[in-house]
């Protein structure tokens, strides 16, 4: 099953036919929103607005925990994600769709980063954190249609709420190499990864943050949501053709990303602790 994770201005699915929507309820609190179920051909898919369905959760606010276990727990194996970026690279414009394969994580707001801890100890390997197979498929539908697509970049994790400085955007251009900053995908990358589901996120570059010396060009909020905006038609079209074209049932990976990174023996846990490796073992 293939999970879609929206990000700021994509609360639902116009064209996905919702057959069921629930609140599921997890170890870790509520998710952003209700799960909506539908299907696209004989494809079963998973909708969760990562915001929550009214945006009303701050990045350092959204339940990424809950949101991916939720996911994990109804049977969701591949996670396409959506989000708005900055832009660290004048050749990355605004309205171009980009493909993280990195990810730097500058976040310190004490975000929940991990299932694990509370005696549960374990070390996944993110040195490729994205699933490269589920990259792979987005960016031949964006060839496909001739979309502005960039692939096989570096996404650099701030706090938020507020934007960037222009000495953050520098040191996220020039010293960590980034590509993108965006204020969400980190937790998220790493809990797909420690609940052995593959995830690719395709991100929309509405700005060029503020690394530039044109002040007409720094991010700005009305910026962000007009631009995102006007790309969710190409954004939709793109994933549309994602589902149709691609066999989600390609090997990866992704699905064996706890072998050799427990600490623990998982068939020695009782009560809670047994649940929750149940579900990321699956």
């Amino acid at each position: 099953m293939l999970g879609i994770i929206g990000g700021t201005g994509l609360y639902k699915l116009e064209w996905l036919d919702i057959i069921e929507s629930r609140l599921v309820e997890t170890p870790f609190g509520k998710p952003s929103a209700k799960l909506s179920f539908g299907k696209v051909g004989n494809e079963r898919i998973v909708f969760l607005p990562r915001h929550g369905a009214a945006h009303e959760f701050l990045p350092s606010e959204v339940n990424y925990r809950a949101n991916i276990w939720a996911l994990k727990s109804v049977g969701v194996r591949r996670i396409i994600a959506f989000s708005a970026t900055g832009s660290l690279r004048e050749a990355i414009k605004p309205g171009d769709f980009a493909l993280p394969s990195q990810y730097f994580d500058f976040v310190k707001d004490g975000r929940e980063k991990s299932f694990f801890g509370d005696g549960l100890v374990a070390h996944i390997s993110t040195a490729e954190p994205v699933c490269s197979v589920l990259r792979h498929q987005i960016f031949q539908s964006a060839q496909a249609f001739g979309l502005p697509i960039h692939n096989d970049l570096t996404y650099g994790c701030i706090d938020g709420p507020r934007l960037g400085t222009r000495a953050e955007s520098f040191f996220l251009r020039d010293a960590a190499a980034c590509d993108l900053v965006g204020m969400t995908n980190i937790p998220e990358v790493f809990l797909a990864r420690e609940a052995q589901m593959c995830y690719s996120t395709v991100a929309i570059p509405t700005d060029y943050d503020c690394w530039m010396d044109d002040e007409n060009t720094h991010v700005t909020v009305a910026q962000v949501l007009k631009r995102y905006s006007e790309s969710l038609e190409g954004a939709l079209k793109l994933l549309k053709h994602t589902i149709e074209n691609h066999n989600h049932q390609q090997q990866c990976e992704c699905h064996g990303s706890l072998k050799g990174a427990l600490m623990f023996d998982p068939s020695k846990l009782v009560g809670g602790q047994k649940i929750m490796m149940d579900i990321l073992l699956k």
